[in-house]
C-alpha cells in the first residue's frame, strides 16, 4: 500500500470530534491528504484539529450541525478556502440516542428524539453531499463515502427504530448516487460497520456488548482504524472501478 496514496486529495469527515471519525481524520492524514474536520461539538474538534497539526499534517476544522443545511454550506465554502476544492467527502456523523443504557421502544420515542435522529443521520448525509458535489461536478472527480451499520439490514436489539431506519436508508441513498453521479466521475459507497471500540460501547450494558462479540464469527469488537482503513480505500485510486457498494466491516456479524 502506498502510505501516500491520497498525497493532493482534500477530505472532509463529519463526526470527527472522536471515535470512528477521528481515526477517519488521522488515517488520510498519515496518507498525505489536506483533512477537513467537521462536528458539532467545537472544543472536540479543536482538540482533534490541534493534535494532528501537532504531528505536521494540514488540518483545519469547523463547528457544525450537519442537520442544518445552511451551517454545513458555511462549513464548506470555510473549509474549501482554506484547503482547496473538497473532493472527498466522509459522512461519518451519527447519533444512537439511549434511555438508561437502552434504545427507546418504538411505543414510547419521541417525535422529537426520531426527528433529530434522522436530521443527523440521514439528512446530515444529503446536507454535505449537495454542499459539496457541485463542485466535484465541476471537476468531474469526487470520492463519497456514506456511513451505514450492519443495523441498515439485520435487527440489532441495542439501537432504536430510528437508527436503523435512518441506516437503512443511507443504504439506498448511496446506491443512487453511485447511479446518479458514476457519469460524471463521482464514485459513493457506503461502509456498514458492527460493533466499534468507541465511547458509544458505554451507552449500553457490558452484557449486550459481549453477546454481540459472542454472534460475531471473529469473536471480537471492531476498531475505529479497521473502519477508517476501509474508508480509505474506498476512495483510493485502488478502488476506482468500485461504486455503489456496502462494505461490512463488523467480523462477519451479518452470518450469524
Amino acid at each position: 500500500m502506498n502510505a501516500l496514496r491520497h498525497a493532493g486529495r482534500v477530505v472532509l469527515v463529519t463526526g470527527a470530534g472522536g471515535g470512528i471519525g477521528t481515526a477517519i481524520a488521522q488515517l488520510y492524514c498519515e496518507e498525505g491528504a489536506r483533512v477537513a474536520l467537521v462536528d458539532f461539538d467545537e472544543v472536540k474538534v479543536q482538540e482533534q484539529a490541534a493534535l494532528l497539526r501537532a504531528a505536521g499534517h494540514v488540518v483545519e476544522w469547523a463547528k457544525a450541525d450537519v442537520a442544518n443545511f445552511e451551517e454545513c454550506v458555511a462549513a464548506c465554502d470555510q473549509l474549501a478556502a482554506k484547503l482547496g476544492p473538497i473532493d472527498t467527502l466522509i459522512n461519518n456523523a451519527g447519533v444512537s440516542p439511549k434511555h438508561n443504557g437502552a434504545p427507546a421502544p418504538i411505543w414510547t420515542m419521541s417525535p422529537e428524539e426520531w426527528e433529530r435522529v434522522v436530521g443527523i443521520n440521514l439528512t446530515g448525509s444529503f446536507n454535505l453531499v449537495r454542499a459539496l458535489t457541485p463542485s466535484m461536478v465541476e471537476r468531474r472527480f469526487g470520492r463519497i463515502v456514506n456511513m451505514s451499520s450492519v443495523a441498515g439490514s439485520a435487527f440489532l436489539p441495542i439501537v432504536a427504530a430510528h437508527y436503523s431506519a435512518t441506516k437503512a436508508a443511507i443504504i439506498g441513498f448511496t446506491r443512487h448516487l453511485a447511479g446518479e453521479l458514476g457519469p460524471l466521475g463521482i464514485t459513493a459507497n457506503a461502509l456498514a460497520p458492527g460493533r466499534i471500540e468507541t465511547p458509544l460501547l458505554k451507552t449500553v450494558s457490558a452484557e449486550a456488548n459481549e453477546l454481540v462479540v459472542q454472534e460475531t464469527p471473529l469473536r471480537r469488537l471492531g476498531t475505529p482504524l479497521e473502519v477508517a482503513r476501509a474508508a480509505c480505500f474506498l476512495t483510493s485510486n485502488e478502488s476506482e472501478f468500485v461504486t455503489g457498494q456496502v462494505v461490512d466491516v463488523a467480523g462477519g456479524w451479518l452470518m450469524r
